[in-house]
Formats: structure tokens, C-alpha cells, sequence
């Protein structure tokens, strides 16, 4: 056999299992926590704050917080057994834990904060580590519990309430009239934050808030007012070790609303995975969900013992993976163990407890900013003109705001239930939730309708589980252009737990089926040009899509345009210009998504296209529940008659 056949008979190393030379390895593992270092040591900081702990107290949990950060990089990133997912991801502290850890610290002393409240806060954060540990195989099957209208509104909440925080660090809790100093130290490291991420790409980008930490806190140190003299006093060397602050103590409530914050966690690390995946060109399975969540309940168990606080994956550092294209893990794992190091050095949290209180609140400021704008770009794909999306995300944020503005309204619970009431974020999340269940998932107003049969009778999930094929087919044959063989092979999954499975069996169909069968599939949609010139009658007879108020009323160059378009389409790719419009798409939007997806290889678009008859379908099955549901009905009817 010739060294060539057996090269080619070897397997190649993914890139995500190369291992580069040390020296590049250290260089980028470096960076890695450069970019990760602000995020992670700004929660430590906040909760100290918060609770109002030593200096000597904030350090230690400084270095506990690196610490743990450290070892739960390792554990997500290298793996063992069915725990971590082995992808270059950093795990960090979630800020969505910054706001119920503080209530629960102060609930725990009545208010008056310090350090007897760390051993609730630990003992249900060990809890919650391990519910969600526990619950990691099984949580894809909750995951329609926490649709978008929940995160969105719950990362807005979030959002918004933390930056009451920022504001409690700039003024440095003054009363009256905060030093105008401390509000210029703020503007300044928000300043210097707005400006870097506006100038600079690349790495530089990346660390735009450590970047206005070290400028702040360089400025507060030549006008004397701050000063390194606790890195001095500081050990040279200290590892924490378990229980630091005393034997863990539980409480129901605490324990639920730290559950609340690794529901949510989650959620965003099931995003977070499915991102680094894509980045790095693996495909992700539900194992793979599973072990990154077990990940998760692993490291926030440890870091309930060791001082520290509930873990996430940290998405800027999978950004940081797309920026260089390095794709190793084992850089993420060098990460890892640098932070190790950084955790058993005391003079390293001596350095950042230094940092003035004001020039922390202008960074948190922007961070948390950032958390509130992510929840409304979630809650931007929402259809907030369904009633009953915009009575959770209303009702929601209005309870928030009100315990958030007026904490003493906790005072008018009994004790056991302040925990829950004390903080804008947990009050909003459960609101979001329990509405959520009320509205979507109890009863008949769950959805559980599912169609309407040729006799008009309204059914349920379990009478589409009864069907014999023929009926299936002929009850939902409204969800294609004539194809009949996804809903032949969605029939094969009964029964269905509920309308989203349903769902889901009929995309699953279509994406999994043969190529030719598929082609053939998006051959019998009509493209973009035949639908915007056929009339209203002959539209509803080639497509049966809701449509968009955005193909009314165009003008003769925008027709052409449109032709154009589909024609270009059509010679690049053989088939038609197919997409998904919804209600708030413009011309110019579905103008500029094509001359997009031009540029797409054919066998890129070709998936694109499949993913938009998909979309088609999902949107006519979500008008279909809707017609069967009551409370469906009566929002799309008051819409129709406002138009």
C-alpha cells in the first residue's frame, strides 16, 4: 500500500480536535480570556456591590469566580462521560443570576445585605445546579414552554432592571445629588466603550468594555481616586476552598427562583451551542444539547461549593471563534487553565476590586443595555399583534417595573414569599411564564385545537392521531401546492403530544426526504414575479400564503424590479424565486433578501428555498390552529377589521 492510499484511508482531524503548537495555542488562549475577562469578573463585582461585602470578600469572590470559570471551561470544552459538549466554548457567569442572587442575599438578612446572606444564595444555586444537571436529557421537551415571547421578555425585564444596578454604582448610592465627578468617571468609561466598538474591528472590538475598565480606572488612579494598595496587602497565592461563607441553607423560594434563572440559561446556552456549531461546521443533535446543558448544571453545582455563582456559555467568546476562525477546542481549554492560575492569585481580584464603583456602574451600563436590546430583537420576532402575546409581554414588564421601582412593596408579603417579590426580573420571568401556560397551553386555550374536519367540526390533537392517512392528507393538504408525501410521512410519526409535534413531524418531512422528492417540491410553488402579478382570485388558487401587506400596491418599476429579480433567480438556480413573507415584510426587504440569496452557492440556496416552503407551511399550519381556536379568531378578525 502506497503512503498516499494510506493518507487517504486516514481520518481527518476535525478542526475543533486539532491541537495547534503551544506557542500559537497560549497566544490565542490569551485572547481568549481577554475577551472573556470584563464579562466575567463584572458579576462578582456587581453582587459584591449589591450586597454591600469587604473588600477582602469581593476579592475572594473574584478569585473564586475565575476559579470555577476555569474548571467549567475545561469541563464543557474537554468533556468526560455525557457531560460537555466538547466545542470551543467558555463558560462564564450569567448576568441573568445578578438580580435574584442580590434579592435573595438581601431577603436572607432582612434587607440590610452582607455576608450572611452567601449561604441561601449557595444553597440554592447548588439546587439549581443540580435540577439542572438532572433535567438535561429531558429539557427539549419543555422547550415550547419558553417560546420567544417568554425569553424576550424576560431579557428585556432583565435588562432594564440590572441597569438600576449601574445606576446605584455610579452615583455610588448617594442620596440627593450624586458627585459630578463620579457621573463624568461613568459617561467617560461609557464613552471610551461606544467609541471603541465604533472604530475598531477585530479582537480590539471584542474587548471594547475591558477596554474602558482599564482607561477608567487608569484615569481615577492619576487623579487619585483609587488605589492599588490592596494589591500589596493581598496574598500572593490562596485558593478557595468549599464553603468559604458558611454551610449552605435552603429555601423554597430562593431554590424556584434560581431554577427560574437556569430555565432561562438554558435556553440561551441551547442557542449558544447551536451557534458554535454552525461557526465551526458540526452538526449539533439533542445528545449534544444535552451534554452542554449537563455541562451547565455541573459547573453551577461547583461553583455553588466553591464560592462562585450559576455558569452559561459566553456568546462573545463564540463570536471571538468566528472573528479568528480558530476553531480548536483546545485553545478554549488553554482558556481554562490559564483562568485557573488567575484563580489562585489574590493580587489578580486585588486589581479588579480596585476599580472605582462609578467607573464599573458606566460599564455595567452598556452591558446591560446589551442584555435589554437582545430581548427586544427576540421580542421582534414576535406577532405582537396577537392579543395574547402582547398581554404577556404588557402584563409582564409592567409587574417588573412596578417591584423594580418600588422594592418595598415586598413588604406586603409574608416572608417566605418576598424572595419571589423583591426582584423585578424573577416577578416578570414568572409572570411571562405562568401567562404563557394560560394562555397557550391550558385547556382549550392551549392550542390543542388543531384543525377544523369538512364538517366543520373543531378537533384535537388526539382525533389528528386517530386519522387514517387518507383523512390526514386531506385535512391538512391545504399546507402544500399539490405534494401530498410530507403529510403521508408525517402521518407515520403518530401520535403527536401536541400541535407543535405535529409540526414539527410535517418539517421534519420535508427536510429529510429525498433530493428529487424535494425539488420537486419546490418546483410547485410559484415564484416571486408569478405572484404579484396574478389577481387576488388566481393568487389564492397557486399559493395559499397569508401573503404581505408588502406586495400591495406596488408600482410599475417596482413589478419589474421583481421580474428581474425572479429572473436572475430562475437562470442562476433552476428554480423559482420562492419565499416566505410575513406581515411586516416591505417590498424592500424582500428585494434586498433576494439580491442576497443570489449570491448563495446553488447547493446553499437550494437548502435555503427548501427552509422557505418549510416556513410556508409552519405559517399556513399556525393559521390553521388559530381558525380551530376561539381565541385565535377573535384577534385575527379584530385585525382584519381595522385594515
Amino acid at each position: 500500500m502506497t503512503t498516499a492510499s494510506s493518507a487517504l484511508e486516514t481520518p481527518r482531524t476535525h478542526p475543533v480536535d486539532q491541537v495547534p503548537p503551544p506557542a500559537r495555542l497560549t497566544v490565542l488562549s490569551i485572547q481568549h480570556v481577554l475577551a472573556f475577562y470584563a464579562g466575567a469578573v463584572i458579576v462578582p463585582l456587581l453582587i459584591a456591590s449589591g450586597l454591600g461585602l469587604t473588600a477582602e470578600q469581593t476579592i475572594h469572590l473574584i478569585n473564586a469566580d475565575l476559579f470555577t470559570c476555569g474548571i467549567a471551561t475545561l469541563i464543557q470544552s474537554v468533556g468526560f462521560w455525557k457531560v460537555g459538549v466538547r466545542l470551543p466554548i467558555i463558560q462564564g457567569v450569567t448576568t441573568t443570576a445578578v438580580s435574584p442572587i442580590i434579592a435573595i442575599g438581601l431577603a436572607a438578612t432582612g434587607g440590610e445585605g452582607g455576608v450572611e446572606g452567601l449561604p441561601m444564595i449557595y444553597g440554592s444555586i447548588i439546587v439549581a445546579g443540580l435540577f439542572t444537571f438532572l433535567v438535561a436529557p429531558y429539557f427539549a421537551k419543555i422547550l415550547h414552554f419558553f417560546p420567544p415571547v417568554v425569553i424576550g421578555t424576560v431579557l428585556t425585564t432583565m435588562g432594564i432592571t440590572l441597569l438600576g444596578v449601574s445606576a446605584g454604582d455610579i452615583t455610588n448610592y448617594a442620596e440627593g445629588v450624586p458627585a459630578s465627578r463620579d457621573i463624568l468617571y461613568a459617561l467617560g468609561t461609557l464613552g471610551i466603550i461606544v467609541l471603541v466598538q465604533r472604530f475598531f474591528r477585530g479582537f480590539l472590538g471584542t474587548i471594547a468594555v475591558l477596554l474602558g475598565l482599564v482607561i477608567g480606572t487608569a484615569v481615577a488612579l492619576l487623579l487619585g481616586d483609587t488605589s492599588f494598595g490592596g494589591v500589596t496587602e493581598a496574598s500572593a497565592f490562596g485558593v478557595t476552598t468549599p464553603f468559604y461563607f458558611g454551610v449552605p441553607t435552603f429555601s423554597l423560594t430562593a431554590i424556584v427562583s434560581m431554577i427560574i434563572v437556569m430555565l432561562i440559561t438554558m435556553v440561551e446556552t441551547t442557542g449558544d451551542v447551536f451557534a458554535a456549531g454552525e461557526i465551526v461546521g458540526k452538526r449539533i443533535r439533542p445528545k449534544n444539547i444535552s451534554e452542554a446543558i449537563r455541562a451547565d448544571g455541573l459547573s453551577t453545582l461547583l461553583g455553588g461549593v466553591l464560592n462562585s455563582f450559576p455558569y452559561t456559555c459566553f456568546a462573545q467568546n463564540i463570536g471571538l471563534v468566528r472573528l479568528t476562525r480558530v476553531k480548536s477546542r483546545w485553545v478554549v481549554a488553554g482558556a481554562g487553565v490559564i483562568m485557573i492560575v488567575l484563580g489562585v492569585l489574590p493580587k489578580a481580584g486585588a486589581v479588579v476590586e480596585a476599580i472605582p464603583s462609578p467607573v464599573l456602574g458606566g460599564a455595567s451600563l452598556a452591558l446591560f443595555a446589551s442584555v435589554a436590546l437582545v430581548g427586544i430583537q427576540t421580542l421582534s420576532k414576535v406577532d405582537l399583534t396577537d392579543n395574547r402575546n402582547s398581554v404577556i409581554v404588557g402584563t409582564s414588564l409592567g409587574l417588573a417595573m412596578l417591584v423594580s421601582f418600588k422594592p418595598d412593596i415586598a413588604g406586603v408579603f409574608p416572608a417566605w414569599a418576598q424572595v419571589f417579590v423583591s426582584s423585578g426580573v424573577t416577578v416578570g420571568a414568572l409572570s411571562a411564564i405562568v401567562l404563557n401556560l394560560v394562555f397557550f397551553h391550558l385547556g382549550s386555550q392551549r392550542g390543542s385545537l388543531v384543525t377544523t374536519t369538512a364538517a366543520g367540526e373543531r378537533i384535537g390533537i388526539d382525533a389528528v392521531g386517530e386519522m387514517d392517512r387518507e383523512t390526514f392528507v386531506t385535512t391538512f393538504g391545504s399546507l402544500f401546492n399539490g405534494s401530498t408525501w410530507p403529510l403521508e410521512r408525517a402521518w407515520e410519526s403518530r401520535p403527536f403530544a401536541d400541535a407543535p409535534a405535529l409540526r414539527a413531524a410535517i418539517e421534519d418531512a420535508v427536510l429529510t426526504a429525498d433530493r428529487s422528492e424535494q425539488d420537486s417540491l419546490v418546483a410547485s410553488y410559484p415564484d416571486m414575479a408569478t405572484l404579484i402579478t396574478a389577481d387576488e382570485e388566481q393568487a389564492g388558487a397557486i399559493s395559499q400564503d397569508v401573503g404581505s401587506f408588502a406586495l400591495e400596491n406596488l408600482t410599475d418599476e417596482d413589478v419589474a424590479a421583481v421580474r428581474d429579480l425572479s429572473a436572475r433567480y430562475a437562470e442562476k438556480f433552476a428554480m423559482p424565486f420562492v419565499a416566505y413573507l410575513g406581515r411586516t415584510d416591505s417590498f424592500a426587504t424582500i428585494i434586498a433578501e433576494g439580491v442576497r440569496r443570489l449570491d448563495h452557492s446553488p447547493e446553499h440556496e437550494r437548502r435555503v428555498a427548501l427552509t422557505e416552503v418549510a416556513e410556508i407551511a409552519g405559517d399556513r399550519f399556525g393559521i390553521m390552529v388559530a381558525d380551530a381556536n376561539p381565541i385565535g379568531t377573535a384577534w385575527a378578525r379584530k385585525f382584519e377589521s381595522l385594515q
